[in-house]
C-alpha cells in the first residue's frame, strides 16, 4: 500500500511528479472521503474510489487532508502489527507562511459563528492591540523565546481580527500594502541602489520615507 499524503493548504490537484507518478500507477487509487484534492485527482482521469474502509493490496489510499488522527490510527495499526506494509508518498508540501492561511480562516469563522467576535469594531478592539504590544514588549524583555512566540500569535490575531472587521479591505491588501512598502524602501535588494553598511541601509530607509510623505 502507498499512502498519499497532501497538504489542505495547497490548492487542489498541485501534486508532486512522484505522487502523479504512484497514482497512474497504482490498481486501485482509494480515498476515506471525498473533497477538493480527490476531485482534482478525478480532473486528471484517475478514477477514485470512495471506501472508509482500509484497502489491501497494491493500491493508492489518499489520506484525508489535515486529519491528524487519520494517521494516527494508521500509525498505531503499524505498531501493533495489524496494518500492511506501507510506503508515504508526499504529494504536496506547504510552503513558508502557509499557517497564515489557517489562522485566516479561524477568524472568518469566528466572524460567522462567535457571539462575541461578530460585535467586535475597530473601536471596540482598541485596548486589545496595546494590551497585546505591551504583553509582546514584556515577553521580548523576558528574554524567553517560547513566551515570545506566543505573544507574538496573540499581536499576529490583532493584524488579523482588524482586517477580518473591515469593511472596505482584508488581509491581503494589509500584507499587500507592508510588501509594497518593503520592496520600495529596500531598492539595495530589490532595485539597483547600493547600500552596504546597516547604517547606511537606515539613511536610505528614512530618505525614502521622508520623501514618501512629502508626496502625500
Amino acid at each position: 500500500m502507498r499512502v498519499l499524503v497532501v497538504s489542505p493548504r495547497v490548492a487542489p490537484g498541485i501534486l508532486t511528479l512522484e505522487a502523479w507518478d504512484a497514482l497512474r500507477a497504482a490498481d486501485r487509487v482509494v480515498a476515506s472521503e471525498d473533497g477538493p484534492h480527490v476531485d482534482g485527482i478525478r480532473a486528471a482521469g484517475i478514477d477514485v474510489e470512495v471506501s472508509a474502509t482500509r484497502p489491501d493490496g497494491e493500491v493508492v489510499w489518499i489520506a484525508p487532508p489535515g486529519d491528524l488522527q487519520w494517521a494516527r490510527d494508521l500509525a498505531g495499526a503499524l505498531v501493533d502489527g495489524a496494518g500492511p506494509e506501507v510506503e508515504i508518498v508526499v504529494g504536496s508540501h506547504d510552503l513558508p507562511g502557509s499557517r497564515l492561511l489557517d489562522l485566516v480562516a479561524v477568524m472568518d469563522r469566528l466572524r460567522r459563528e462567535c457571539p462575541w467576535t461578530r460585535l467586535q469594531t475597530h473601536e471596540s478592539l482598541k485596548p486589545y492591540v496595546l494590551e497585546e504590544a505591551q504583553e509582546t514588549h514584556e515577553a521580548l524583555e523576558s528574554g524567553d523565546a517560547e513566551h515570545l512566540r506566543e505573544e507574538l500569535g496573540d499581536l499576529l490575531m490583532q493584524v488579523v481580527i482588524h482586517a477580518a472587521v473591515a469593511d472596505d479591505w482584508d488581509v491581503d491588501d494589509v500584507a499587500a500594502v507592508i510588501t509594497e512598502k518593503l520592496v520600495r524602501r529596500n531598492p539595495h535588494v530589490f532595485g539597483d541602489a547600493v547600500a552596504t553598511t546597516p547604517d547606511e541601509v537606515d539613511a536610505q530607509w528614512q530618505r525614502i520615507k521622508a520623501a514618501e510623505k512629502s508626496a502625500d
